[in-house]
């Protein structure tokens, strides 16, 4: 077989903005990225089933870009922390925000949330990307963070 007649699949990065940075909003407290993310949720659901979001940032903490990671039952949600650093790098973020909704109205997070905030932030900042905050928001228009709390 000659070099020629292989054939293997060719990746390419591709990074195009749509919003100048001058119009990105910055995060400057947690209640900013939840103003953010609140807008972003499908209101009709947050009472009916857990979604996972991200938040990417630039290291001013402009938001380049919110993504939708999962979206499972009521009892949880599938989170792949692949996922989650394929946005950060294909984004060139510097830093990241996750959020996820508690269709109970319970704002405190479960050990597993705990968890995967450890294992988010563990594996972000092997690729020098910051995990800035987890937040928990709740129907009423209720957030909790874990940032605030001093936990990350």
């Amino acid at each position: 077989m000659k070099q020629s007649d292989i054939t293997i699949s060719e990746v390419k990065l591709v990074y195009r903005t749509k919003v100048k940075a001058s119009d990105r909003p910055q995060v400057k407290s947690s209640k900013d990225p939840f103003d953010i993310f609140i807008k972003a949720w499908d209101l009709d659901s947050i009472e009916h089933v857990e979604e996972f979001k991200l938040m990417l940032l630039t290291r001013s903490n402009k938001v380049l870009r919110i993504a939708s990671i999962s979206k499972g039952g009521i009892n949880g949600t599938v989170t792949d922390v692949r996922i989650i650093l394929q946005y950060a790098i294909k984004s060139n973020a510097s830093g990241i925000i996750i959020c996820h909704n508690h269709p109970s109205g319970n704002l405190q997070p479960s050990e597993s949330d705990l968890s995967l905030t450890k294992k988010i932030k563990e594996a972000a900042g092997l690729l020098d990307v910051q995990l800035l905050d987890h937040l928990i928001i709740i129907p009423e228009g209720r957030y909790y963070s874990v940032g605030d709390e001093g936990i990350i």
